[in-house]
């Protein structure tokens, strides 16, 4: 079963047990896929799923910043029960040793030895932590690898 199968197949099961948070937040998923799909004008691949999930849920972290400056608990606590929802999909995050060992992997093969190669590493790299880990997270590493 592909990924977006599962997230519709959760919303069926979300819509009947009336759980209205799991719905909404799958609801929400479904068409920023279907956005993204009509856009690129051809169904999505699971890295591309994941990705956006991923999106989803930094947009949630970033709310839940917003939420702690203005002391609103009840932002809060939605935000984080739709992390929560989102993160189901999402496979098992990297540890950060993991993503030091595959950034060190990947600035070996790519030969990086100055910060022009950054660009090079990056796009080597993304497509292996798609889902799995931050970007910015992973882009701070390489720096301090290259330097």
């Amino acid at each position: 079963m592909n990924l977006k199968t599962q997230l519709r197949e959760e919303l069926k099961n979300a819509m009947k047990s009336s759980d209205k948070l799991r719905k909404k937040v799958l609801r929400m998923a479904l068409a920023e896929i279907k956005n993204a799909e009509i856009e690129k004008r051809e169904e999505l691949e699971k890295p591309e799923i994941l990705g956006i999930l991923q999106k989803e849920v930094k947009a949630r972290r970033e709310t839940i910043e917003g939420a702690e400056q203005a002391q609103r608990p009840d932002l809060i606590k939605e935000a984080e029960a739709e992390i929560a929802v989102l993160e189901e999909f999402l496979p098992e995050a990297m540890t950060e040793a993991e993503l030091r060992k595959l950034v060190e992997e990947v600035v070996a093969q790519v030969g990086a030895e100055s910060m022009r190669d950054i660009g090079k590493v990056m796009g080597a790299l993304i497509p292996k932590i798609k889902g799995r880990a931050d970007g910015g997270v992973a882009n701070k590493l390489v720096r301090e690898m290259i330097e």
